[in-house]
């Protein structure tokens, strides 16, 4: 009003960044974290092939989603 409208503070929105973000930026780290979660995967697909811990089938399903989820998502990253 009156010609003060330039003079508002205008608040600049950052967008927020995770670290997983930061670290991914990163070919080194990328590769480590992308082996590790692999080696993760690969754990849990061997305790539920052993079929040994039926009551906690359910929660290495689970993780394996999960871990399946963040290879996808790196892997659009990525690029």
């Amino acid at each position: 009003m009156f010609g003060l409208e330039g003079q508002k503070k205008k608040k600049s929105v950052e967008e927020f960044i995770f670290d997983l973000e930061k670290e991914l930026k990163t070919p080194k780290k990328h590769q480590e974290i992308k082996a590790r979660v692999e080696a993760r995967i690969q754990k849990i697909k061997d305790h539920l092939r052993s079929g040994e811990q039926q009551d906690e089938f359910d929660r290495f399903g689970l993780l394996l989603h999960g871990y399946t989820s963040l290879l996808k998502v790196m892997s659009r990253f990525n690029k």
